[in-house]
């Protein structure tokens, strides 16, 4: 009986024991699936002794793994957040959508044209027309003109993204290249303006002397000589501008040291007095106070004052005042040349400091100018972190304002408020 009563027990423990086994197994098997899962380093089963340290083997993989995978992310994010940094810093506007079109992200470049207005919303009209345009899957270009104020153009690219199979989103680009069009249009009206002004006395003088070796009558030959000697300084003063004009925009750093102003203007007066006598026009030049000074290169504010002063009287009415006036407000002194001529039409304004842009060619080619007096002017002032302007009024002349740095020295007088507000409003 007891031994009946030992098997059975016996039996029950047994059955008990492999039905432990096959729940271990069962799980274990559970946990490898779930761990294959997770990743690719796999669990070794036969160290693990129960269920309790098989469930701490997991945790102490997904704690692991997730810790990987925590730092994988933070890698990620921070490669997200540096190719975002440098996306935002190129100055073109950059716009990325997924398949689906919907906008994943812009730049603030490109911010602008989702609020703007006019020209802007005309440019963000064009960006959607690119993403619907790249569906097919071929890049495409295309340039957009917007006539302003102020005159724009822009060049939109725009570029399927993808494994090469399908499209996964497109990004545009929006390059603004006004810019270098303008830049583009300057040199190319440098070229031809340069090859006028050169072939024009060169010609001249060719036709000349072939005039003067057929003459025998000596009266002629002197006239004709002195239009050769004329000509031959038109052709002189078009290379000194180009060489001056030159020198100015490869000194960008030039030295600086305080000038007083009246030092200037007295040397750019001693440059065009010849020219000045020639026309009967006076220069006064009483309001340049000596206490005023500015920091800068003399050489280049004598050339700029000079040829202000030069462009003062060669369109100037003979017999009239051209004026130079200074003062100072603390942080700049102002030199003014006033003029009483032609004056300048509204439409010309804009463009009178471009280089060989002239408003009159016509007395241009009688007073002998090249065009390139006032763009010397321009880059002197910019050389020297200054201005230049102009304000006109046609047929009563013309005020030409350089603005530059005050030097050292602090003025002690000079035009007052007043005086120097109706000097001003005169021109207005």
């Amino acid at each position: 009986m007891w031994v009946t009563a030992a098997v059975a027990v016996a039996v029950v423990l047994t059955a008990v024991l492999v039905a432990a086994l096959v729940v271990r197994r069962s799980l274990v098997e559970r946990l490898e699936g779930v761990l294959s899962r997770l990743g690719p380093e796999p669990v070794d089963t036969a160290e693990i002794p129960d269920a309790r340290s098989a469930l701490q083997a997991v945790l102490a993989a997904l704690e692991s793994r997730a810790e990987a995978g925590a730092e994988q992310l933070a890698e990620a994010r921070a490669s997200m957040s540096r190719s975002a940094g440098a996306i935002e810093a190129i100055p073109q506007g950059v716009v990325i959508c997924d398949e689906s079109g919907r906008e994943m992200f812009r730049n603030q470049a490109a911010v602008a044209y989702v609020r703007g207005r006019h020209g802007e919303a005309v440019v963000e009209q064009a960006v959607q027309e690119q993403f619907h345009a790249v569906e097919g899957g071929e890049p495409q270009r295309r340039t957009l003109e917007i006539y302003g104020p102020p005159r724009r153009v822009l060049v939109l690219s725009a570029f399927p993204l993808g494994d090469g199979e399908r499209v996964g989103g497109a990004v545009v680009v929006v390059d603004d290249v006004s810019e270098r069009r303008r830049l583009e249009a300057i040199r190319r009206d440098f070229v031809a303006n340069i090859s006028h002004e050169l072939k024009t006395p060169v010609g001249a003088l060719g036709l000349l002397a072939d005039t003067i070796a057929a003459e025998n009558d000596t009266a002629v030959v002197r006239r004709l000589a002195e239009r050769m000697t004329g000509e031959a300084f038109r052709v002189g003063r078009i290379i000194d501008d180009l060489l001056d004009l030159s020198r100015i925009e490869g000194e960008e750093s030039a030295t600086r040291a305080p000038v007083p102003v009246h030092v200037v203007v007295t040397e750019a007066i001693e440059r065009v007095r010849p020219l000045a006598q020639a026309r009967g026009i006076s220069l006064d030049s009483d309001e340049v106070l000596r206490s005023h000074t500015v920091n800068g290169d003399q050489r280049q504010l004598v050339s700029a004052v000079a040829n202000l002063l030069d462009n003062a009287c060669k369109y100037s009415d003979g017999g009239s005042t051209v004026e130079v006036r200074s003062w100072d407000d603390g942080d700049f002194v102002e030199i003014e040349v006033r003029d009483h001529g032609i004056g300048i039409p509204g439409r010309d304004l804009e463009r009178v400091f471009e280089r060989f842009y002239r408003v009159d060619r016509a007395r241009s080619r009688e007073t002998g100018g090249t065009g390139l007096g006032l763009a010397i002017v321009r880059h002197v002032a910019t050389n020297h972190e200054g201005d230049v302007r102009v304000a006109s009024r046609e047929g009563d002349g013309s005020v030409f304002t350089l603005r530059l740095l005050a030097g050292s020295r602090p003025a002690t007088n000079g035009l007052t408020g007043t005086s120097r507000r109706k000097f001003r409003a005169e021109m207005s």
